[in-house]
């Protein structure tokens, strides 16, 4: 059942060629803590620039290009069409309609530019700028905050609410609190690592992921009723990019 839960959420949370299909699809919406378990493989590859031999700029660079290579621009794209409702006057009807517009505004280019401009930044001091992150420090940080922002996602899918039919509502109408646990379980491999790798740094990137989620599912419910799918996969970019900061600063100051 996980074995196939994870399939399934790699099937749909990246773009890697697993194959799979409607039973894998099934198993993972209903097994929150395949997010998680997808995003050890995720943040895992996402951190291989920064073990070779490079300028830290280039093993920045090559992170985010790898980031995106993986995981492809489903999730960005949903943080760009949240960007354009958040910035939409109306009521949640109102947003929703612009969540479906499949053009991209205002509010969209700079909701998606700032979070890149600001993973492109933590990328930078992943890879040890100034010299002020080891290495281990630096792929564990990559690792926990990938992990954490998959949790992020499992924490909306059980205790989200649905804002409409669509691909979110088939993961958020499916759980409900009593998933978190296994959620819970599937991170501790990272905070098992903390010790011997980033130490806080490492923990305080993988809690960004579900503080992130719980404040993004705040707005939702404010805004739009619920949670989407483009709550979802903003969340995930969201959730990215804070962590990969909050790690590199906890560890420069502890």
């Amino acid at each position: 059942m996980v074995l196939n839960a994870v399939r399934g959420g790699l099937g749909f949370l990246t773009r890697l060629p697993v194959g799979g299909g409607e039973s894998e699809w099934d198993a993972f919406r209903r097994t929150p803590a395949a997010f998680p378990l997808v995003g050890y493989v995720v943040g895992g590859l996402a951190a291989l620039p920064l073990l070779l031999p490079l300028p830290i700029p280039t093993a920045a660079a090559l992170y985010l290009v790898t980031i995106y290579l993986v995981t492809g621009v489903t999730h960005a794209d949903g943080l760009a069409d949240l960007g354009d409702a958040a910035v939409v006057h109306g009521d949640a009807e109102r947003r929703l309609s612009v969540l479906k517009d499949s053009q991209t505004g205002v509010g969209g280019l700079l909701a998606l530019g700032l979070t890149l401009v600001v993973l492109a930044l933590g990328a930078f001091g992943l890879a040890g700028a100034g010299g002020r992150l080891t290495l281990t420090a630096g792929v564990a940080i990559a690792l926990a905050a990938e992990v954490g922002a998959k949790a992020g996602m499992a924490t909306l899918v059980c205790l989200g609410d649905p804002a409409h039919e669509g691909l979110g509502s088939a993961l958020v109408g499916e759980n409900d609190p009593s998933g978190l646990l296994a959620v819970v379980v599937s991170c501790l491999p990272v905070v098992a690592l903390a010790p011997v790798t980033g130490g806080p740094a490492v923990v305080a990137a993988l809690v960004c992921g579900p503080i992130v989620a719980l404040l993004v599912r705040s707005w939702g419910r404010q805004r739009l009723g619920g949670v989407s799918g483009d709550v979802l996969g903003a969340t995930n970019e969201l959730a990215r990019a804070t962590a990969i900061h909050v790690g590199v600063v906890t560890w420069t100051l502890l």
